[in-house]
């Protein structure tokens, strides 16, 4: 049996790193998917089938997803954040390669330091504040402003981070009582409503699905269905200071994938600066974690993040 004779953190472990490999494999159907599909509908699409699976998990157990709760200040900021973040996300995707949208998302728990000192006002030591200087000087090593390497498209990626930061930073403040599963339904409800709305925006009409799209879309949902299950198994099964830094195995296997699917080669600049983000990056979620705090609610957006 897999796991058989394994500590609780080393299963742990086993599960963060699946659960990392299907939000890999489930960002490369999006990528796919955004070749063909206008950028609002997959949102729309994606946002109202999660809606879905989100309230019928609250139903069984007896929970309601729309409370009064849900219309506090913090849940409309997080969803703000949840929604910049995921049309983001996707607009990287189609616009960015595959490898280098991964890499500059795995800073997320960089900027949460940083946002958390600026704007929550935490303490922060000077070991994570020199893990959030690493950790930026390898996004601009794979940025590379102001020379011939500099892709624009990656801008998306960066503002993707800061939706996220946003997000995740407004989930500190939301009351306990509020639950994870019901934060999730809303979070995707908004994603599905500002689909709709970009695409009365944009005036882009939809498209029929055609069998390998619809394979696509299930492949989609499943995968990230699958990653939330096992990040969710993972995050209570091990110690969270343990369990946290391989959270960047998402990113070997974003390499991976974009390597064997779409055939991305990254130079070594970006090679090196992915490198800098994942060691800071996981520095800072290790000391992140052996902090008390409240737990914030495990998502499993298509982002994202580092889930």
């Amino acid at each position: 049996m897999i796991g058989a004779g394994l500590t609780d953190n080393g299963r742990a472990a086993l599960f963060m790193i699946a659960s990392m490999a299907m939000f890999a494999i489930e960002d490369a159907f999006l990528k796919i998917l955004t070749r063909t599909m206008p950028i609002w509908q997959l949102l729309a699409i994606v946002g109202f089938i999660s809606t879905l699976i989100f309230g019928l998990r609250l139903r069984l157990r007896g929970q309601r997803l729309w409370t009064r709760s849900l219309g506090h200040p913090m849940v409309l900021m997080r969803n703000l954040g949840e929604i910049v973040g995921a049309l983001s996300f996707l607009t990287a995707l189609a616009t960015g390669d595959l490898s280098t949208t991964s890499a500059i998302l795995q800073v997320l728990p960089l900027t949460l330091v940083l946002g958390a000192a600026l704007f929550l006002g935490e303490a922060v030591g000077w070991r994570r504040w020199a893990s959030v200087v690493v950790g930026f000087a390898g996004v601009l090593l794979i940025l590379r402003p102001g020379t011939a390497a500099f892709d624009p498209a990656m801008l998306w990626a960066c503002l993707g981070v800061a939706g996220l930061t946003l997000r995740d930073l407004a989930t500190r403040r939301i009351p306990s009582g509020v639950a994870s599963d019901q934060l999730s339904g809303s979070a995707y409800a908004a994603i599905l409503a500002a689909g709709l709305l970009l695409g009365l925006a944009t005036g882009t009409g939809p498209v029929m699905p055609d069998p390998a799209q619809v394979g696509l879309l299930a492949g989609t949902v499943v995968f990230g269905v699958l990653g939330y299950a096992t990040l969710v198994a993972a995050s209570r099964l091990g110690e969270a200071s343990v369990v946290a830094p391989f959270r960047y195995a998402r990113l070997g296997f974003a390499l991976l994938v974009a390597a064997v699917v779409f055939g991305e080669r990254p130079d070594l600049p970006m090679l090196a600066g992915s490198g800098l983000i994942a060691l800071a990056g996981g520095y800072a979620m290790w000391r992140e974690a052996r902090r008390p705090r409240r737990p914030a609610p495990v998502d499993g957006l298509i982002r994202p993040g580092p889930n």
